[in-house]
């Protein structure tokens, strides 16, 4: 019998290490969206990695701004993104206060509250697409700039937090270059920084950086 996911809410400590460390430790731990009409849980299975001013992905490479202004706070809190001018990305910041390293959570299975992420993902064709991707994570759980800042490694009400679930053995987690990322960010050889669980259908395909091409 599999031994049901481990409910305890994660440390701030768990966060507070390199980020390459932290995102592979992301694989199967648990994210808890609470909504009025009730909560959302999610189990990650597909993350990557951003390293602050070592990172020529990341947003914080070039400093600190107003938009990347939380990746710079305490390690445990939420850094949501709006891109493309439509969608919301969430990450998880990491190490030590000013380092400015966050996990941006790629993909997982919704394990709780499915009715209420299929609300949200009416597009979905099935259950291991209502948190396929990013954007898709985002939007399955309501996630949006009002939620830029949460603390969630806080154990009392908030409307996200990250539970110990049940870690991945490091013979499932892949990894391999970053999806979407430019440059050298992009360069599996040299930032081979998204991982995922082997085999799990719930887990986005691979695409390479294509630039956008400005309208005429």
């Amino acid at each position: 019998m599999i031994a049901p996911p481990d409910r305890t809410p994660l440390p701030r400590t768990f966060f507070d290490r390199p980020v390459l460390e932290v995102a592979p430790d992301l694989l199967g731990r648990v994210l808890v969206r609470t909504t009025p009409d009730g909560p959302i849980a999610l189990r990650i299975t597909e993350v990557e990695a951003y390293d602050g001013p070592n990172d020529p992905g990341s947003h914080a490479f070039r400093g600190r701004t107003a938009r990347n202004a939380v990746m710079f706070g305490p390690p445990g809190h939420v850094y949501v993104y709006f891109t493309y001018g439509m969608w919301h990305c969430m990450n998880l910041v990491c190490g030590p206060e000013g380092r400015a390293s966050a996990v941006l959570l790629r993909a997982g299975e919704v394990v709780e509250g499915a009715d209420l992420a299929r609300k949200r993902r009416v597009s979905a064709r099935n259950h291991k697409e209502l948190a396929k991707g990013p954007a898709r994570l985002a939007t399955a759980l309501e996630v949006d700039r009002a939620l830029d800042g949460t603390d969630a490694c806080d154990s009392g009400e908030t409307p996200l937090r990250m539970l110990t679930g049940s870690p991945v053995p490091s013979d499932q987690v892949r990894n391999g270059p970053r999806t979407g990322v430019a440059g050298e960010g992009g360069d599996g050889d040299l930032h081979p920084w998204r991982y995922w669980v082997a085999g799990d259908p719930t887990v986005s395909p691979y695409r390479a950086h294509v630039p956008r091409r400005r309208r005429s």
